[in-house]
């Protein structure tokens, strides 16, 4: 498995457990990413990312989820199921914020999280969501060219 593909398997399976006990603070994903990054896989590389993933993830929830809900129709973020919106939010995360991961490469990836880790049709729902906030960053992105002005995506 490819280093950062796995980095977001396990800043998923953080960000699940985060979300399950309703937590509000960041203790013990250093613990939580080392126990699930068997020592085998103690690669620097690895780690830094997972941890990146999931700390920015949880510090910026209220933007990710604003950016879902407005884009997902007719679906409350609170009915989705909770890997389904973790998966969301780890996406929309690397799509909003990292300008290092292509577009498509974190669309594609979560898909094939989304395929792994949930329901059949957990694929082709977060294809769609996260294809709208992809077009909207688009958007925002031209209209900021074309205004000449900072605009939020």
């Amino acid at each position: 498995m490819r280093k950062r593909t796995r980095a977001r398997e396990a800043a998923l399976q953080v960000l699940y457990q985060l979300d399950l006990l309703g937590a509000e603070t960041l203790d013990g994903v250093s613990e939580a990413l080392h126990w699930l990054l068997a020592p085998e896989e103690a690669d620097p590389d690895v780690q830094r990312f997972a941890r990146e993933l999931v700390v920015g993830c949880w510090q910026r929830r209220a933007e990710l989820d604003a950016s879902i809900r407005a884009v997902a129709e007719n679906w409350a973020l609170e009915r989705m199921a909770v890997v389904d919106r973790n998966i969301l939010r780890l996406a929309s995360y690397e799509l909003l914020f990292l300008t290092d991961v292509p577009p498509k490469v974190a669309i594609n990836e979560a898909i094939d999280l989304a395929k792994r880790y949930s329901t059949a049709d957990s694929g082709a729902f977060v294809n769609g969501i996260l294809d709208r906030i992809r077009s909207e960053r688009e958007r925002a992105a031209q209209a900021q060219e074309t205004n000449g002005g900072p605009q939020r995506p």
